[in-house]
């Protein structure tokens, strides 16, 4: 697999651009992710738990339009409970504290479902502001605030599939994904990270070398288009963890496996996936699934650079 240092998106590496007004309304697409893999390694010196992961967009958006506010920001979002203390807000005031917007924020990436919808919706602010579609203090640090605002932020600053690592700081930019498609099972609960990283009782030294690991092998897949590898090496260190807390979850996974093709928690969960190498397979595979109560079923390619800059 191709390395190199931790991608920064040249569009935050340049000075801002000069920027106009804002205009009436922006309106930005926040796209979701999947973990084809997620090692959970040991705890840095910070207590964070270090992980190495790959990474890759889906086309599965929420959406985000700003508009000029009166005085501060104000959040109005479809999902009420989402409103207070929202990640849009904690973006637009770490690029301008003076900011003043209201944000309307249509969610339809999953909640607590670990496909990253609100770390997305905060990257899409600081795209949005370093490529001078919103206004930012003169000099904002992006890659640092994306650190800050939460360690799946830098990921999606690569509009790209990537291998992370560390505690998400450190982002290596892969190939375009190749053009797969993903059959997604929500399951009717939410878990929190947090909650999840205290049910992953650590013992002993988890470290992995890079030479021996999956992430680095799925990442070579990736690049490769070599989608029967890449199908064999999906894998969440959460998984069996987050399906013995939740029965919803290993519903969620009994019900792939009864269709005839194994599904990986994404994230630290809830939601369950199968990777597919082309749309009839991923309509194939849905078709044949039982969904356990209250479950829903997505369907969505991996999404690629240039529709990513495009959206």
């Amino acid at each position: 697999m191709r390395t190199s240092t931790p991608c920064i998106p040249q569009a935050l590496r340049a000075a801002a651009p000069q920027q106009s007004p804002m205009e009436p309304s922006v309106t930005l697409r926040a796209p979701a992710k999947l973990n084809l893999t997620l090692e959970v390694l040991s705890k840095g010196s910070g207590g964070h738990h270090n992980l190495r992961s790959v990474m890759v967009p889906l086309d599965l958006h929420d959406e985000l339009r700003l508009e000029p506010g009166a005085s501060g920001v104000r959040v109005r979002c479809n999902l009420k409970e989402l409103e207070q203390d929202n990640i849009v807000e904690r973006a637009l005031r770490a690029i301008d504290a003076g900011a003043s917007y209201d944000a309307f924020l249509g969610k339809d990436i999953p909640v607590g479902g670990g496909l990253g919808g609100g770390s997305s919706d905060a990257a899409a602010v600081l795209l949005a502001a370093a490529s001078g579609r919103i206004k930012a203090t003169k000099g904002c640090d992006y890659p640092a605030i994306a650190r800050a605002l939460g360690s799946d932020v830098p990921f999606f600053l690569t509009q790209g599939a990537a291998l992370v690592e560390g505690t998400g700081e450190r982002v290596t930019a892969l190939a375009n994904p190749p053009l797969w498609f993903a059959v997604i099972l929500v399951p009717p609960v939410r878990v929190s990270s947090a909650q999840a990283y205290a049910r992953l009782h650590l013992s002993g030294d988890r470290t992995r070398e890079r030479t021996n690991s999956a992430s680095i092998r799925m990442g070579e897949a990736v690049q490769r288009g070599d989608f029967k590898t890449a199908a064999s090496l999906l894998s969440n260190d959460f998984q069996s963890i987050i399906a013995d807390a939740y029965p919803a979850v290993a519903h969620a996974l009994a019900a792939f496996e009864h269709a005839g093709t194994p599904g990986t928690l994404t994230g630290s969960g809830a939601c369950v996936f199968a990777l597919c190498e082309d749309r009839a397979a991923a309509e194939s595979l849905a078709t044949r699934l039982q969904l356990p109560p209250g479950h829903r079923v997505l369907r969505a390619p991996l999404l690629r650079a240039a529709q990513w800059a495009n959206a």
